[in-house]
């Protein structure tokens, strides 16, 4: 009697899993693409930036930083002659719009930077998210690949750690694989022929990228072979 009704209990409890599993996969497979896309959005700006396509000469805010230091130090009379030079010089310091890759500044880029920096945390934590509940079904559900599943997870989790910008909370000591406009000025502006500086550059913005996609991908894989176990043991069961 005991067994006649847990085996419909059971086979029932399995089918629900086996639902959520189909919807979180869809998820993550969605996730993916929106955070593949960004890192190559990412990485087509620093080598439009790199290569002087799109020239940047100044920082989007140095401008503000100047005028609330003279604010500070010089009064309230003065801002007023020192907004006026600042607008002159930032023009002046400005590439032109013929000097442009299509009629794109750096002002475009830099908020497009922005936006997709953005974008990229909220799916890379959604993305490591999903991984997780994904884990759990799998615990509650028993239905195997657990090995594989907890593979994906650590390697979302660990591609998400390193995603953030943590140059803006610990002021340059971690970095990173976002960067933001004005330090991507910094870096591609930084006249220096040494080459440990030219190749620093290229692991900060190049190597740490493909650090990242390549932790995403091997998550992305994990999670199919996942995926794959679960469908083989049905098929035995």
């Amino acid at each position: 009697m005991n067994e006649n009704q847990a085996g419909p209990n059971s086979l029932l409890d399995t089918t629900d899993c086996l639902e959520a599993v189909g919807v979180f996969r869809g998820w993550k497979n969605f996730f993916f693409i929106i955070i593949v896309l960004c890192l190559l959005v990412l990485q087509i700006c620093f080598w439009a930036v790199n290569t002087g396509y799109i020239p940047a000469k100044k920082c989007p805010g140095n401008k503000a930083q100047s005028n609330e230091a003279a604010a500070v130090g010089l009064g309230e009379d003065v801002p007023d002659v020192n907004e006026a030079a600042n607008e002159v010089s930032a023009e002046q310091s400005e590439p032109a719009l013929t000097d442009s890759l299509f009629g794109i500044t750096f002002k475009h880029l830099a908020m497009v930077i922005r936006v997709v920096n953005a974008v990229l945390v909220l799916t890379g934590t959604l993305y490591c998210l999903t991984m997780l509940l994904a884990l759990k079904i799998s615990l509650v559900g028993r239905l195997g690949g657990i090995n594989h599943i907890c593979r994906a997870f650590f390697l979302s989790l660990v591609m998400l750690v390193l995603l953030l910008p943590w140059q803006r909370v610990f002021g340059g000591v971690v970095l990173g694989a976002i960067y933001l406009p004005c330090e991507l000025v910094e870096w591609c502006s930084a006249e220096s022929s040494e080459i440990f500086c030219i190749v620093l550059r290229y692991l900060r913005f190049t190597g740490y990228w493909l650090v990242i996609l390549l932790l995403l991908i091997f998550s992305q894989l994990r999670s199919g072979r996942w995926t794959k176990t679960i469908l083989r043991r049905l098929e035995v069961i």
